[in-house]
């Protein structure tokens, strides 16, 4: 099983131009790939391969006075920005074709020096190397120093340095973990309902408040928008007020991603099984709960439970989103009829008394079971590659999420 380990580096200022550098080749060799392509489907030409679109705009690209800087930075940098490339068309066209599953796939566009996001990828062929003393050696940038919170499983297969809008850097390093992390067998098996007066609520009744982060962090968050607001555009004191904003974000979004990272771990670690809803989370945030959707993050503690699960050898399962869980009576399985929000507990004419997020997660942990019953019996996950946290992609791990930032592990 392939997973990301992600880390804070902290580059020099001299790496930081290397690194910079790095960023503005990539860039560049990516959207020049993607505009010859678009310039030959526009005259009616030949798809250009890969490798003859490699030839073009990085191999003879060196030998031009407008492209020679090319050769400053590794090649495998510009070798993995052609891959990205590859594997955006290769995503749009089997989400055109309909062998991808799930939303469309956008074609490619071209990439900003002003997106917030900046990211480039070293393989093994680029020989980059953990070194003894801790720090993360890159071919042409450096030994940069790495804020080590645990060590790696194995030896990475590809390292993925990230700057964020906050200008913070990562390295993400893909490593393969071995069949030794399964957890003892546990005797409870669980249905989750996910809400957002409560984030989760288990079918032994337990129920996990929701935290809402950003709900918390709104007033901060107010007043670095309205500072934002007056800064003159194009002004350096509007880049710093965006660094503010991007940096107020990034601490909501850590220390959400902490707190799910911690339940979903305590869930998995007493539990055999993990029974969910599928929830259509893309749907909901269109709604008039719009805010408190994306502040819940469920599609992301979803995620964090379905590859923990096949880590540590729990079975994982999703019940349908048109399952009527909240409806239906836990005890003599008669669906009622629809039911307002504000309705918390009702009666079943069975003479149950339910409360609403209690009922709907044992409905949910018995469908799961009837699901895994007519599938067999002791269903295991399959395997789960690493999740795309990134804004490039590794070859082995192209696999969409629903709407997940970086994973992780914990």
């Amino acid at each position: 099983m392939q997973l990301h380990f992600n880390f804070r580096v902290c580059p020099t200022p001299v790496q930081q131009q290397s690194l910079a550098r790095a960023f503005g080749c990539a860039r560049v060799v990516f959207n020049d790939g993607l505009r010859a392509r678009q310039r030959a489907r526009e005259n009616g030409e030949q798809h250009i391969s890969d490798g003859d679109l490699s030839k073009l705009v990085i191999t003879a690209a060196k030998h031009t006075p407008e492209r020679a800087w090319l050769g400053e930075v590794s090649s495998v940098v510009l070798q993995q920005a052609l891959a990205d490339l590859n594997m955006a068309y290769h995503n749009f066209f089997a989400s055109v074709t309909g062998t991808r599953k799930g939303r469309k796939v956008a074609p490619p566009r071209f990439r900003s020096r002003k997106d917030h996001r900046q990211a480039i990828r070293f393989t093994r062929n680029s020989r980059f190397a953990v070194l003894d003393n801790g720090r993360l050696r890159l071919p042409k940038v450096g030994d940069l120093r790495v804020r080590w919170s645990r060590p790696l499983p194995s030896d990475p297969s590809s390292v993925t340095v990230v700057k964020d809008a906050a200008g913070r850097y990562f390295a993400s390093f893909v490593v393969q973990t071995g069949e030794n992390e399964r957890l003892p067998p546990a005797d409870p098996e669980v249905g989750i309902d996910l809400g957002l007066t409560h984030f989760a609520v288990l079918s032994d009744g337990t129920k996990i408040t929701a935290p809402r982060f950003l709900r918390r962090a709104a007033r901060a968050l107010t007043r670095l928008q309205r500072a934002l607001s007056r800064k003159q555009r194009g002004s350096r004191n509007r880049a710093k007020a965006v660094v503010k904003v991007a940096r107020a974000h990034a601490r909501v979004a850590d220390t959400r991603r902490d707190w799910q990272h911690k339940l979903s771990t305590a869930i998995i670690r007493d539990s055999q099984a993990v029974y969910v809803e599928d929830l259509c989370v893309a749907g909901l945030g269109r709604t008039r709960l719009a805010k408190s959707v994306h502040d819940a993050g469920w599609a992301s503690f979803t995620a964090m439970l379905e590859y923990k699960a096949a880590r540590y050898g729990r079975a994982f399962a999703m019940v349908d989103r048109f399952f009527p869980s909240t409806r239906r009576c836990s005890d003599c399985g008669r669906v009622n009829e629809k039911m307002a929000l504000d309705v918390r507990s009702w009666t079943c004419p069975c003479g149950s008394v339910h409360d609403r997020d209690v009922n709907a997660a044992r409905n949910i942990k018995a469908a799961g079971q009837a699901d895994f019953n007519d599938r067999g019996a002791q269903v295991r996950p399959g395997r789960v590659p690493a999740r795309r946290g990134e804004a490039v992609t590794h070859p082995d791990a192209a696999r969409s999420t629903r709407g997940m930032e970086g994973i992780t592990v914990r």
